[in-house]
């Protein structure tokens, strides 16, 4: 107690329960509980926090939207592709059925030796797999088409991402020059996505492989679906071996197999790294890139294939530079690319179901020789590079010619290594001039003339019943007078050739050169005796031959036999030209020796060989249009002709001059190392008194030899027949 008598409070602690509060406890209705309240979004303040928020929730309610349609119409597309990819994996034959499916097959051609040198149509080797061709060339493909081959499932979104970034930023649509396909896609395309060749709904095999390559966008989804297929159905040895035989590669090549036996002459299987970096640098363009057309840019092309093989290390850094150092060459037969000219003319003349429109694989053996074509190639060259003027658009063709018809070499124009070009050996119809008299000369003496009989070189008239006086004239505007017959040819001579062929029938005259070959319309009047008919320089070779071989016609031929790949017999064989007799031996000996006058003594003086008796002819039309030297050894004949297409006058050429000079050059190079044979030919015995056409001046000729000409065709009608 304190003194002051206040009562203090006691010294006790208020009493704890714990070191935290006890929330209160309240209570709710009976079974209900307290839902947590969220908090309260603050709502927007002022018109642009409005508007804000509405559009906002626009926008969330659009990606709702397209989520819930785009993944179910992504799960549609699965279902779609899916089923694309089942149904043409079920269709999905096995690949040997898939390796060739050509609708055209393929035509070799081979020399008299039995060397191909030439090809045509749609050539396939036969199939390889991707085990079997060369390693290089397998790693070359790939390297080059599809890196990520082995990586991928049959389409490379990357490829396709990077293809398009590429076209965009070249300029191009994104779909237009690099399309990013693997090589598995590249073959579904090849396929044409199962469809094959039909007739009914494509006119031509072009226009089906011109569909086959569309790109659109729904073909590019066709191709990605088909590709899927094929790697569900093959295995990726097996998509490359279709590809790697199904894969066009220039000069009509389909497949590895072909390009590399027609480039370089050996077998896929056995190609180098710079030969399969060459062929596999064809894919991207086969006819830019093709060694036939250029080889330097094949090539350049190769090397770069070559790079490809280093950077991925399918070759090492000294590999890659030796195959550089050592560059992929052409065979000899696909350098020389001999006889263009000649094996269309095979093609042509051949039966079309066996060369134009085969279905077959076929193999032809020919007449040709390669020394003799390039005897006429290099005669030709040889004489445009050093004879004619720089710049002119002048034309040449050659036929080479055994006395049987064979065909030994032929170009039909300057461009001595064209395909598929105009031949003017055996297209061109063109005037004959005087190489048409021999046939004047060998009727004559078939009626029993003699090579010196005379006949007057004299200015000359006749009456053309309907046309009038017609006056010809000699091609120097001279004349010699009293001339033999051999003199007449020898020199060319118009006015003594015309009146030989009225004097034994103009009509003899063109019978018995059709009979030896010269199939096409020749002139109805006495202008016939100056060569005023058309020809082609095959036919005219051809009736030549005739006059060698001793009074034969020959047929001109090239294809010897015809064989269908897998049948052990020849579907066709020639045997020979030779044909009926069109006149007796001793009639063609006897022209034989007046035409070795021309060459010795006359127009042809620059044909001739030495050590070699040569007999021929010249032949040049009005204007200088067509010069022509047609002239044989006792092994060929050779024909020449030269002027220009649309008819321009030849400045300064006639038959005597360049044509002969280049039937000098080709059988200077074509006798080289042959002995000499002499010229099946007879001298005539004696000296003939027979003056012919000794008249002269304004005459009417039909009328006069009316009687005589009835006799004369009557009598060498008898000889024709027999």
């Amino acid at each position: 107690m304190s003194g002051n008598g206040r009562k203090r409070p006691p010294l006790v602690a208020e009493r704890r329960t714990a070191n935290r509060a006890t929330p209160k406890k309240t209570t709710t209705p009976r079974g209900r509980k307290t839902a947590r309240r969220k908090p309260r979004r603050q709502a927007p303040r002022g018109p642009l926090g409005w508007i804000a928020a509405f559009f906002g929730g626009i926008v969330r309610w659009i990606f709702k939207l397209i989520w819930g349609v785009g993944w179910r119409m992504g799960a549609a597309v699965a279902v779609i592709i899916g089923l694309g990819v089942v149904y043409y994996a079920s269709t999905l034959p096995p690949i040997e059925t898939l390796v060739d499916a050509r609708t055209r097959g393929s035509v070799t051609m081979l020399d008299r030796d039995g060397e191909v040198f030439a090809w045509r149509g749609d050539q396939f080797g036969g199939m390889v797999t991707a085990d079997e061709v060369s390693p290089h060339l397998h790693n070359a493909v790939v390297a080059t088409e599809d890196r990520r081959f082995y990586r991928h499932f049959g389409i490379s979104p990357r490829g396709v991402a990077s293809a398009v970034r590429i076209n965009l930023r070249e300029g191009r649509g994104p779909l237009s020059g690099h399309g990013g396909s693997t090589i598995t896609q590249q073959t579904a395309k090849l396929l044409c996505l199962g469809r094959p060749y039909d007739p009914e709904q494509w006119e031509t095999e072009r226009e089906y492989e011109a569909d086959c390559r569309r790109t659109t966008l729904w073909r590019k989804a066709q191709e990605a679906v088909y590709a899927l297929a094929m790697e569900v159905k093959y295995s990726k040895e097996e998509i490359l071996s279709l590809y790697l035989n199904r894969a066009y590669l220039g000069e009509g090549t389909t497949g590895f197999e072909a390009a590399a036996q027609r480039y370089f002459g050996k077998s896929a299987r056995e190609v180098n790294e710079a030969e399969s970096a060459m062929l596999a640098g064809l894919l991207k363009a086969p006819s830019t890139y093709a060694p036939t057309n250029n080889l330097a840019r094949a090539q350049d092309r190769a090397n770069l294939v070559l790079g490809l093989m280093e950077d991925q290390g399918y070759l090492t850094a000294e590999d890659a530079q030796e195959a550089r150092d050592n560059p992929a060459r052409l065979s000899s037969a696909a350098e020389g690319r001999a006889g263009g000219y000649f094996a269309d003319w095979v093609m042509a003349s051949g039966p079309e179901f066996y060369t134009r429109n085969t279905t077959e694989d076929v193999t032809i053996r020919t007449t040709l020789d390669p020394a003799i074509q390039r005897a006429a190639e290099e005669a030709l060259v040889e004489i445009f590079e050093n004879k004619v003027r720089e710049g002119s658009d002048a034309q040449a063709a050659i036929v080479v010619m055994s006395a049987d018809g064979a065909v030994r070499g032929m170009v039909g124009g300057r461009d001595i290594r064209a395909s598929g070009a105009f031949n003017r050996a055996t297209q061109a119809l063109r005037q004959t001039g005087s190489s048409f008299k021999p046939f004047i000369y060998a009727t004559a003496l078939e009626m029993g003339f003699s090579p010196l009989d005379t006949v007057e070189d004299a200015p000359f008239c006749m009456q053309i019943p309907g046309s009038g006086q017609w006056c010809p004239s000699n091609y120097s505007n001279s004349y010699r007078g009293p001339v033999t017959l051999t003199e007449a040819l020898t020199h060319s001579l118009n006015i003594p050739a015309v009146k030989i062929s009225e004097e034994v029938g103009r009509e003899l005259v063109a019978e018995v050169a059709t009979q030896f070959g010269i199939e096409s319309d020749i002139a109805q009047g006495p202008a016939m005796a100056l060569g005023a008919s058309e020809s082609t320089l095959l036919e005219m070779t051809g009736a030549y031959a005739g006059l060698l071989n001793g009074g034969s016609a020959v047929l001109p031929y090239g294809l010897v036999e015809l064989h269908v790949q897998g049948e052990p017999d020849p579907v066709m064989e020639t045997t020979g030209g030779i044909r009926e007799r069109v006149i007796r031996e001793t009639s063609a000996r006897q022209t034989i020796w007046m035409m070795s006058q021309v060459v010795q003594d006359g127009t042809g003086a620059r044909a001739a060989l030495p050590g070699w008796e040569v007999a021929g002819k010249t032949g040049t039309t009005q204007a200088n249009r067509d010069a022509w030297f047609i002239g044989f050894t006792a092994d060929y004949v050779v024909g020449v002709w030269m002027g220009y297409d649309d008819n321009t006058p030849l400045s300064g050429v006639t038959g005597s001059g360049l044509p002969a000079e280049i039937w000098h050059e080709t059988m200077m190079r074509v006798t080289e190392g042959m002995t000499p044979r002499p010229l099946p030919m007879q001298p005539p015995e004696g000296r003939s008194g027979n003056r012919l056409g000794a008249s002269s001046g304004n005459v009417n000729v039909e009328a006069e030899a009316e009687v005589a000409e009835q006799v004369l065709q009557d009598v060498l009608r008898g000889i024709l027949s027999q």
